[in-house]
């Protein structure tokens, strides 16, 4: 697995940024994918989940409602949504895959690949 973020950036409070994980191994198949935020300063925490071969998606309380999480099969990428950004989504975005079932999917020791990151900051 090597996995391959981007799309972070600049946005003001309010708006959108779409941002994506790449898998250039190709081995999406058996993994659940999740995106996690470090803010600076403070621990990594968990945004987002999905497994790759369907089912429920999961999400941090803090972004229900604003960030869509979804996968493109075809392009073995998972993407993350953000609408109604706010200053405190300013974080490093990482993505990461790994085997998880439901009472681990939010712990970031339950995913075993990362990508690099992506810097995602919220001005007001």
């Amino acid at each position: 697995v090597q996995l391959q973020a981007s799309g972070g950036g600049l946005v003001q409070a309010g708006g959108s940024l779409r941002l994506s994980c790449v898998d250039s191994g190709r081995t999406f198949s058996s993994y659940t994918i999740a995106w996690f935020r470090q803010a600076p300063g403070k621990e990594r925490a968990f945004v987002a989940a999905i497994r790759w071969s369907g089912g429920p998606r999961y999400y941090a309380d803090s972004v229900k409602g604003r960030f869509t999480i979804s996968r493109d099969n075809a392009k073995n990428t998972v993407y993350l949504q953000m609408n109604s950004l706010k200053p405190e989504d300013t974080a490093v975005y990482y993505c990461a895959a790994g085997n998880a079932i439901t009472s681990t999917t939010m712990r970031p020791q339950t995913y075993v690949y990362w990508g690099q990151g992506t810097q995602v900051t919220v001005s007001s």
